[in-house]
Order: structure tokens, then C-alpha cells, then sequence
């Protein structure tokens, strides 16, 4: 009787130990260097290729995705023509039409080895035709997806005159997490009443919150102080998210300076999108000309928990991306300017561990007991993986296989030259 279910050899973790990896189930139960006799329903060589824990989005809008054009394009680029455009776009849609377009994306998530997902659903409409879709979607991927759901009032928790009673008919319908909007609201003063009644739902709940907060240019637009606060007086301290954080780009030092403790103290996390703001934030700039990331170097060196969100896929507001959490790390570690080696390496760690953590995904990673989801790059490690944006050569979700991909090499007809190419490091030898 073999000892092991499924057996990953030789790989390079991302911490650069070659380990392998057995499984049984859907939990792994050893990690090291285990004897050649060893048996197994199944071997998977990954000698020399990178096994990292899965990729997570802890930042997404499931219900729009892959919409691009429908009914139209966002001819501005703008934030608020995109809310614009949604509208329009909910008042065609319909439950079949997101079910299968999350379908199809959660397919190309799978391909990628993004295997946990939050998702953001409007809940500015009367039909909760959005919320339906997206809890009937999260029941047909739970075998291999985790879809986490977020009650999103796109509209304005305030400002839309029924979002109140369809976030709540939301929650009681399912969907695990509180969102909200503050800076969309009609004033501030509206924007921090709201976080004020999100945070104290969550809390009566035992929900988790994550806020589309400050996502604009403007620098008085500072309403994540108000989710730090409410988040110590209600004691949700490791369950608060503030997405995007932009207006922090735009704001003095002098007040983030006071402002970056207060979300270290608080618990609060941060999850910027790196793709969507570098595209949508400056649109009304000149130049210079605003990139419209929050900071993110200055946040982790606080201690605050930053992890990279994917956002949107084709979609009204972007018209681009292809479900790899690898672009995304890619565009944040230029636009955040951390291209040290340690840096580069913590940006590969905020797409897998910092965002399992984020969304508690408690039992994500490769270590005995874990959940057995796992993927196998085409990379030798975290940094490649980064600069290479590689193949996911196989993708283990639950101890199962539901991947595999043959290896991105490309064959040359150039006289003179190797036939192979490959676009992995070259080791140098002395």
C-alpha cells in the first residue's frame, strides 16, 4: 500500500530549500527529504522548479469581470466613468451571464494557480441579481477554488437609497465579509458615518471588513483614519482591510507620518492594486503626473500587512489581465520602487502568504498539516518567478491535480545558434 497519495520531488521552495513534498488527502504530511523507496499513488518530479503555496487575489469584482464592452467601452479611463458604465451594465444583466463569465475566470485562475479569491459584489441593486450569481458561482469552484464574497455598496452605502437594507439582505444571504465606499458618499462627513455602521455590523457578526477606501487623488480624502479607529473601538483588530489607500500617494508626510502608526496599532491591512491605480489614478494630472500607488514600502516598514490585489479583468474599469498574480506583483514592485533583491522576494511572498493571511486563509502554505495546494514553476526561485512571469507547470489544489502545463521553451532556427531557448538564470561556473 503506497505510503503517500501524491509525492512532489525535488522541488526549490520559496525560501530556497529543496524539499519534497507527500501528500495524502487534502492535507500535506511531510516535508524534507524523503527516502527513494518511498511510494506513492503518484510522483511529480520538480527537481530544480520552484513549489510555491498557491496564489490568493485578496481583491476582486467577480461579478464584472470579463464584461469589457458591454454595453460600451470607458472611453475616459476614469474611475467614476467606469461606476458609470457598471450601472449601465447592471440594468442588461443577468444571473446566467455572470455565473458563466466567473466560470470562465475562475478556469483561467485555476491554469494560473490562483486558487483563493475575495470578491467584491455590488449590492446597489434592489434584484440582488449580483449576490445570486456570485453565491452560485462560489458553490460550483468550492472544490477547487476558495471564492470569498465581500457585500460591496458599489453605489454608496448612503448615497444609493437602498443600499443599507441589500448590504444586510446580502449578508443574510451568505456573503462573508462587509464592504463599503466611504469616499463615494456625498460628503465626508457621510463617508466616515458609514464606515461608523459597517464596522459596528461586522462586529455584531464576527464578520471581517474590507473597505474601498480613499481611492482618489485627493489628499483630504482620509477616511482610512476613521477605519483605524472604529477598528480598535470595536475591537476588530486582524479582521480590517483598507483597499487602495491611493489619496495616501497624494497626501503630506507630516500627516503620514502621524497617520502610518495608527493603521500599524489598529491591525489594519492594506491591500493596493497596482494594475487598475497606475491605470485609473493621475487622470486629471498633467504633469508631473501622479502614479497613483499608495505606500507600500513605508506601510511594511511601519509593520502594516501589504499585500498586491489583482482588481479587475477585462472589465469596465481595466481592459486588460489574465488571472496571473505574478503581473500584478510585477507592476507593484516597479511602481513601488522595490527592486532589492529582499524586496523582490517579499513581493512574490505578498501574493501567496501575506494575502492567505489577509483573507484567513489560515491553513494556506507548505508546511505538514496545510492544506495540499500548491503549484510548480517553471522558475528557480521567487525572484525569477517575478522576473519570468513563468509557466505553472502543475497546479494541486486539495491534494488533486487539476493542471499541467508543459514547460515555455521555445525552439530556435538561427545558424550558429542553440536550439533551445530557455529564459531561466544561467548558472555561472568558476
Amino acid at each position: 500500500m503506497s505510503q503517500f497519495d501524491l509525492i512532489v520531488t525535488g522541488g526549490v521552495l520559496p525560501d530556497g530549500t529543496r524539499a519534497d513534498i507527500g501528500i495524502n488527502g487534502d492535507r500535506i504530511s511531510a516535508v524534507g527529504v524523503l527516502p527513494d523507496t518511498v511510494e506513492a499513488g503518484e510522483i511529480i518530479d520538480a527537481s530544480g522548479d520552484l513549489v510555491s503555496p498557491p496564489f490568493v487575489d485578496p481583491h476582486f469584482h467577480m461579478d464584472a469581470t470579463l464584461s469589457y464592452g458591454l454595453p460600451r467601452i470607458n472611453a475616459s479611463g476614469t474611475l467614476l466613468e467606469g461606476i458609470a458604465l457598471w450601472g449601465e451594465l447592471k440594468e442588461i444583466v443577468t444571473i446566467e451571464d455572470m455565473v458563466q463569465r466567473g466560470l470562465t475566470y475562475c478556469d483561467w485562475a485555476a491554469s494560473m494557480g490562483l486558487l483563493a479569491i475575495r470578491s467584491h459584489v455590488d449590492t446597489c441593486d434592489d434584484r440582488l441579481l449580483g449576490v445570486q450569481a456570485m453565491l452560485e458561482l462560489r458553490e460550483k469552484v468550492r472544490d477547487y477554488i476558495d471564492l470569498q464574497l465581500v457585500a460591496f455598496p458599489q453605489d454608496g452605502y448612503y448615497r444609493d437609497p437602498t443600499a443599507r437594507e441589500n448590504t444586510i439582505r446580502a449578508l443574510d444571504m451568505g456573503v462573508e465579509v462587509v464592504g463599503g465606499i466611504p469616499h463615494f458618499e456625498r460628503t465626508m462627513s457621510d463617508g466616515a458615518a458609514s464606515l461608523r455602521e459597517l464596522c459596528q455590523i461586522a462586529a455584531e457578526r464576527g464578520l471581517m471588513v474590507d473597505i474601498h477606501c480613499d481611492e482618489t487623488d485627493d489628499p483630504m480624502s482620509r477616511h482610512i483614519e476613521t477605519l483605524a479607529y472604529e477598528t480598535r473601538r470595536l475591537g476588530l483588530q486582524g479582521r480590517v482591510t483598507g483597499s487602495h489607500l491611493t489619496s495616501m500617494h497624494s497626501m503630506d508626510n507630516y500627516y503620514v507620518s502621524k497617520l502610518l502608526p495608527l493603521i500599524a496599532e489598529a491591525g489594519v491591512s492594506a491591500i493596493p492594486n497596482p494594475l487598475i491605480n497606475i491605470m485609473l489614478q493621475g487622470r486629471h494630472d498633467s504633469y508631473p503626473k501622479r502614479r497613483g500607488l499608495t505606500r507600500v514600502k513605508e506601510m511594511r516598514a511601519a509593520g502594516i500587512r501589504v499585500g498586491w490585489g489583482q482588481d479587475c479583468v477585462l472589465d469596465p474599469w481595466y481592459s486588460l489581465g489574465t488571472a496571473d498574480m505574478l503581473d500584478v506583483a510585477f507592476m507593484g514592485l516597479h511602481v513601488a520602487q522595490m527592486s532589492s533583491p529582499e524586496d523582490m522576494a517579499s513581493c512574490f511572498r505578498m501574493v501567496t502568504e501575506t494575502n492567505a493571511g489577509i483573507i484567513g486563509l489560515d491553513d494556506f502554505g507548505l508546511s505538514v498539516g496545510k492544506r495540499a495546494s500548491l503549484v510548480i514553476l517553471d522558475a528557480a526561485d521567487p525572484v525569477e518567478a517575478l522576473r519570468l512571469r513563468p509557466t505553472r507547470l502543475t497546479v494541486i489544489s486539495r491534494g488533486k491535480v487539476i493542471a499541467r502545463s508543459p514547460k515555455g521553451d521555445t525552439t530556435l532556427s538561427i545558424p550558429g545558434r542553440p536550439e533551445l531557448v530557455r529564459r531561466r538564470a544561467i548558472t555561472c561556473t568558476t
